[in-house]
């Protein structure tokens, strides 16, 4: 069988990333990706993690301690519109687009915000660095979003960047899709 979404997603940016490097969970949710990430660059590495609501950052907390993991990641009640604020060189950035699993499915990430948070990324993002959007689209502001978000991408210079687009098309309903994006470069 082909490899879900998620599991590409992983795939490409373990091809990419190297121990103790710095890498940033945009969109923290519930903390799958945070503890891929702080396994994936070891006790010399870091992660930072972003979300704008309490729940998820206790999520996460509770299970990076549960790992032994806690201390390779900084979480931030903030928004991914910051990530360029941060002054690093992220070898990786993840997104999972749409809401927290299991939280109010009212509070969603917006198409606004969503590009304005993939710029900031792209800005901070080291040369051979990706970065993952996951669109999760089956929710009432998720198609606006995956067409800000593609249309951005189809924007971005092939001099500069690559952009995959990974997707199952015989799918019912509105299956989630990846879009991963590598800075060209040494």
């Amino acid at each position: 069988m082909f490899p879900n979404v998620l599991e590409v997603a992983r795939k490409l940016i373990r091809e990419r990333v190297q121990v103790g490097e710095t890498v940033v969970d945009a969109t923290m949710g519930n903390g799958n990706d945070t503890l891929f990430l702080a396994q994936l660059v070891q006790e010399e590495g870091k992660v930072i993690a972003f979300d704008i609501q309490k729940q998820a950052i206790e999520k996460t907390r509770e299970r990076l301690e549960r790992e032994g993991l806690a201390n390779r990641v900084e979480m931030k009640l903030a928004s991914h519109e910051e990530i360029d604020r941060l002054e690093i060189s992220a070898a990786a950035i993840m997104f999972n687009l749409g809401y927290l699993p299991g939280g109010d499915k009212e509070i969603t990430t917006q198409a606004s915000s969503t590009i304005q948070a993939i710029q900031s990324g792209l800005r901070v993002l080291r040369p051979g660095g990706i970065m993952t959007v996951m669109i999760y689209w089956g929710h009432p502001a998720g198609e606006a979003e995956k067409e800000a978000v593609e249309a951005f991408c189809h924007e971005l210079s092939q001099l500069d960047y690559l952009v995959l687009k990974y997707q199952y098309i015989n799918q019912q309903n509105q299956a989630p899709f990846l879009l991963a994006i590598e800075r060209r470069g040494q």
